[in-house]
């Protein structure tokens, strides 16, 4: 039987929840914050690397770390060895790194919250397409590495350019484009007894879009669609300033995404949490594919970017629910539907002086993030979001902008 929630509690009634927080990179400070404001004990487990970063203290009654999450034993031994002194009532991990990780815990522990088997479906992009095909989605062709036989037909029978995918991996980080059959065998062979941990996907050229929402109880209760400006993979393999901005409400596009994103929740099992959803409308068929998806915050300050445009904070509302588990029904927060735009550059300097920035609709200023410049802009139209989203792209390329090579940029 597949397990895809775990339901069986820890705690009594009445009793103060406990939430252990699982992260591998330093955020979701507002999610720490929001889980002391609903009278939680919060406890922090994060990696040594990162102990020293600005973690808000003031709302975490225990922290401690580990040189890393990679030996899973070591994990598990750790939090049960915790959980001999303490009641966690719930986990959560912070990072898309630890997402199956931290439900592989719940599974151990029997705490409430998504189980393995709903974890692989956001984390494995392998199941997730899989599922996701099997239920009538639209997905780019893709092959398992696995079977070199049906390796060979898809590249005889699929058009290139074609994508490498690992299957574990977060946003657009060690994915390969190739054009031809020679290139991709080469890979494939090189990757030895790791060839079955990727996939092949044909590349469909199209504009690439992103879906932030809220679940409730397995219903899309908040969802905001954006349009990249240029595809997260051409920025992480051959450089680039990241865009993004508010899709034009009540469009064609809100419309397509909105369906399209409803019905994958549905079928990939999430029955609470956020969403981080990506999907590209191809330019030969004006169609939506599902690319992929994560069960958390976007990164790269999406998160900034939909608090701007909506006043909702989606790490407190993920709180509120991650605590909750439905013993008691979430509530969305009153929101206005703006507009906002979000850019983040590599720089040239060290601290980008960006005090020139200062226009009124500019509402968030990047900081304590070493070279790199970034901002975020409301706007009251989609006219208005396209064209400042243009002009700030322009002065920040000239201003600060720089290039590293592709394995040194990080997309969290």
């Amino acid at each position: 039987m597949e397990t895809h929630e775990i339901v069986q509690g820890t705690g009594g009634p009445g009793e103060k929840p406990m939430i252990l927080c699982l992260s591998s990179f330093f955020k979701g400070n507002d999610f720490l914050d929001q889980c002391k404001r609903e009278g939680a004990h919060v406890v922090l487990l994060t990696v040594e690397g990162i102990l020293g970063k600005p973690w808000v203290r003031e709302s975490i009654d225990e922290v401690y770390a580990l040189p890393s999450f990679a030996d899973r034993k070591a994990v598990v031994n750790t939090v049960s060895y915790l959980s001999r002194t303490r009641n966690f009532t719930r986990l959560a991990p912070l990072d898309d790194y630890d997402v199956e990780l931290v439900a592989h815990l719940r599974e151990h522990l029997r705490i409430p919250g998504m189980g393995e088997t709903t974890a692989r479906y956001f984390r494995d992009k392998l199941a997730m397409r899989a599922r996701c095909k099997d239920r009538g989605i639209r997905v780019p062709p893709f092959v398992h590495v696995l079977n070199h036989d049906q390796v060979a037909s898809f590249l005889r029978t699929v058009e290139p350019p074609w994508l490498l995918k690992p299957r574990s991996e977060a946003s657009s980080l060690g994915i390969k484009k190739f054009t031809s059959a020679d290139e991709v065998w080469k890979a494939i062979h090189e990757l030895g007894d790791l060839q079955s941990n990727y996939l092949i996907e044909k590349m469909i050229p199209g504009d690439v879009f992103h879906v932030d929402s809220i679940v409730s109880e397995g219903e899309v209760v908040f969802a905001e669609c954006h349009g990249y400006k240029r595809p997260l993979f051409e920025i992480v393999n051959h450089g680039g300033i990241f865009g993004t901005r508010t899709l034009p409400r009540g469009s064609e596009i809100e419309k397509s995404l909105l369906e399209t994103h409803g019905r994958v929740v549905h079928h990939l099992g999430l029955k609470r949490g956020v969403t981080h959803t990506e999907y590209i409308r191809g330019n030969a068929d004006g169609e939506i594919y599902f690319l992929e998806t994560a069960a958390r915050v976007g990164g790269v300050h999406i998160a900034d970017l939909v608090e701007a445009s909506t006043d909702i904070n989606l790490w407190r509302e993920w709180a509120k629910i991650e605590l909750s588990q439905g013993d008691k029904p979430y509530v969305l927060p009153a929101c206005r539907f703006g507009y906002a735009g979000l850019i983040v550059s590599l720089a040239k300097q060290e601290t980008p002086d960006m005090s020139a920035y200062d226009d009124a609709e500019v509402v968030w200023h990047l900081k304590g993030n070493a070279f790199h410049a970034g901002l975020i802009f409301r706007a009251e139209t989609t006219e208005g979001v396209e064209s400042r989203l243009d002009h700030y792209i322009e002065r920040i390329n000239h201003d600060f902008a720089t290039s590293l090579p592709p394995t040194t940029v990080a997309t969290h």
